[in-house]
């Protein structure tokens, strides 16, 4: 059956939107339609029911239900009993958290609750996808992977070209392929371009820069195999050096200030890793033997012969760009990691998207797609890992389809304690880090608004004064890496004590200012207070007692100001749901 298209599609195609049509037979992707005035309507509405004739033909099977397919098999050949799915308040909360990173505001909550339609769900996934909070907060997720709370030193904690870079490649919808090519390849500058800041962190350390590079990457861990052959794994000490041989040429150029110190990646010509065996048998004096650069698991890297008369510098000069060596090991590396026949880089990424939307990884910990370390659901990492690479690494496109699949809509509670259950049948919960927990606390106070009304609008996402240096500090590390949460008494001082009462302000377009100068029943105000804070509807009790205790005589100033401060502080706020 023919569909019927809509007008909306031919009209975002018509002024000149980005197209992504996934068929059977050919991907189209990321065409921007040009010259679209030799391209007359119904030629273009032939061309849109061509695609989406073959997108719908039998036997394509959508990812999400792919997704739904196997995990449920599991369910029965385990006996597991699912959750429900979730309530539409507690996904909405959820997906903006994900997607956007912060909570929905009031109008936002309002809007998706009221809604009836049967496909609101999708509709607004497509829509988050499209915010420009999308890439942002990407941007927050892949730089604690790339980097983690507190890098090595030499400038990294000033990073912003590398996170601009990375939002950016999100919200262009860039193939990962792409981006993560050019953070291998390092062209530029640490503040223009922002990628050569991965390598900064590892000067004078390319053992540390292989390991970081074989568990982001390709999700092996290898640090085992750098004083010894691994234990568990296949892994030898000559495999781990023959990796590192391909970044042991490398050298961080400071090449002068823009701004800030600015650093660029240079590249010898000359220079190799000297193995001298297990850290055991190490003696003093012992120089080794050099190693060639060899690509895990496979060949030796064939390198041309240099020119006889070749040489380097002992250090490349500051306040200028390095020179390009002959022949680049680098970019050799980049090329190979990002391969689509590379057996590891395709498998490693769509298993980190996974963690990072359901709670952990098909093959857990993420990084660590091991023999001994099998996959609960190996045939959907294998559907995902060859529709990514299908999709040309379009990790929008994945994520869209995880996020609409069912397991990822289930509800978070259940009959499993477990954090992250085995089998996916519950939705993960999870503390919200400290950016999730700023921004979201900014936005249901209105606390922007309050600025803009006084003419004192942030000069960027945390420009917020105190409450952001304090909030890295307390919450940035808000769990060990495996999935379990210990909040501490640092987070419960700050919430009692901390500055977050300055973001409850008095002033206009705020929170307190609408709840305070409303006429509406104080019934309908908690209404508002409880969708604002928590995107969700009071239940009875909740309503009852909040405007029994807003109405009582007294003073309503602190009163209010508590009852703002009780929701944002609950344990409800702190997780995702």
């Amino acid at each position: 059956m023919t569909p019927i298209l809509s007008l909306r599609v031919v009209q975002r195609l018509e002024v000149g939107h980005r197209c992504d049509f996934y068929t059977n037979s050919r991907l189209f992707r990321r065409r921007k339609l040009g010259a679209l005035a030799m391209i007359n309507r119904p030629f273009l509405l032939a061309v849109v029911a061509v695609c989406l004739i073959q997108s719908t033909s039998p036997g394509a099977e959508a990812l999400r239900d792919t997704i739904h397919r196997h995990v449920d098999e599991a369910w029965k050949k385990n006996n597991v009993t699912p959750a429900p799915l979730t309530s539409d308040s507690e996904f909405v909360r959820r997906v903006y958290l994900d997607l956007l990173g912060v909570i929905p505001s009031y109008e936002e909550a309002v809007a998706f609750l009221d809604d009836a339609g049967s496909d609101k769900r999708e509709k607004l996934v497509e829509t988050l996808l499209a915010d420009p909070r999308f890439g942002v907060h990407q941007s927050d997720v892949w730089d604690m992977v790339y980097f983690g709370r507190n890098p090595p030193g030499y400038g990294t904690n000033k990073r912003d070209g590398f996170k601009n870079w990375l939002r950016d490649q999100f919200n262009q919808n860039i193939s990962y392929k792409k981006w993560a090519g050019d953070i291998l390849r390092a062209e530029g500058n640490t503040v223009e371009q922002g990628v050569p800041m991965f390598f900064v962190q590892y000067k004078n350390a390319h053992e540390d820069a292989t390991q970081a590079i074989t568990q982001q990457f390709l999700g092996v861990q290898l640090q085992c195999a750098r004083c010894h052959d691994h234990p568990f794994d296949k892994w030898s000490q000559l495999d781990f050096y023959g990796m590192a041989a391909f970044v042991a040429r490398l050298q961080v150029v400071d090449v002068g200030k823009k701004k800030l110190t600015t650093f660029a990646i240079g590249e010898k010509n000359l220079g190799d890793v000297l193995f001298t065996g297990p850290a055991s048998q190490q003696e003093v004096g012992q120089k080794g033997e050099p190693v060639k650069p060899k690509f895990l698991g496979g060949e030796l890297l064939v390198e041309p012969e240099l020119p006889k008369d070749v040489k380097d510098p002992r250090n490349f000069p500051s306040g200028k760009m390095p020179p390009k060596p002959k022949f680049s090991r680098k970019d050799q590396l980049a090329k190979w990691i990002t391969s689509s026949n590379n057996p590891y880089f395709a498998r490693a990424v769509a298993n980190r998207i996974w963690g990072q939307f359901m709670g952990k990884g098909i093959v857990d910990p993420v990084d660590n797609l091991s023999g001994d370390n099998p996959a609960s659901h190996p045939e959907l990492l294998e559907a995902m890992t060859k529709s990514l690479v299908e999709h040309d690494f379009d990790l929008k496109w994945l994520i869209q389809e995880i996020v609409n699949s069912k397991p990822y809509q289930l509800a978070s509670l259940g009959t499993v304690e477990d954090t992250n259950p085995g089998w996916f049948e519950r939705a993960r919960f999870r503390p919200l880090s400290a950016e999730e927990l700023l921004e979201s606390w900014v936005l249901a106070t209105g606390y922007d608004d309050v600025l803009e009304a006084s003419g004192k609008k942030p000069k960027s996402r945390f420009d917020v004064g105190a409450p952001w240096v304090y909030m890295k500090k307390y919450f940035g590390s808000p769990n060990d890496g495996v999935g379990n949460f210990q909040g501490g008494m640092h987070e419960h001082f700050y919430l009692n004590n901390g500055e977050i009462h300055q973001l409850i302000s008095e002033g206009k377009g705020g929170l307190f200012e609408v709840l305070s100068k409303s006429e509406k029943p104080w019934e309908k105000r908690v209404e508002q207070l409880y969708l604002s804070v928590l995107s969700r509807h009071p239940n009875p009790k909740e309503t009852k007692h909040f405007a029994e205790h807003l109405r009582a005589e007294g003073d309503l100033r602190n009163r209010l100001k508590e009852a703002i401060w009780a929701l944002m502080t609950c344990s409800e706020f702190r997780f995702n749901h």
